[in-house]
């Protein structure tokens, strides 16, 4: 009785084992696709600020004076649900996140003043 005991016990061992050691096929797991985005350009163009000090200041008067001529196009930074509560009349909304991906790549006519604001 021992003995068949034994022979059981090593079995069931061995199918343990067996059991544990096989490896079922399974499907192959698709990942999510990474996407990197490279810079549209490996210079930094020369016209435009690196640094919040270097960004070139305008008062009311002028923005207002130039906007009124058609001289100046005028860009609300902010997020677009900013821009849904409250924009200034004719401003268009480019959130500054876009701006900061690809500052070359707006299609905005660089001939004309182009006048930013976060307020």
């Amino acid at each position: 009785m021992l003995k068949i005991r034994h022979i059981l016990f090593i079995s069931f061992l061995l199918l343990a084992t067996t059991a544990c050691n096989f490896v079922a096929p399974t499907e192959e797991t698709q990942l999510p696709v990474t996407v990197i985005v490279e810079p549209t350009s490996a210079t930094h163009p020369k016209n435009i600020p690196l640094t919040e000090a270097e960004v070139p200041r305008v008062s009311l008067e002028e923005a207002k004076l130039a906007i009124e001529s058609g001289d100046a196009i005028v860009v609300d930074v902010r997020s677009p649900q900013s821009y849904e509560a409250s924009h200034i009349t004719g401003a268009i909304s480019i959130p500054l996140g876009t701006i900061e991906t690809n500052p070359t790549g707006l299609e905005l006519d660089k001939e004309q003043w182009i006048i930013t604001y976060c307020i």
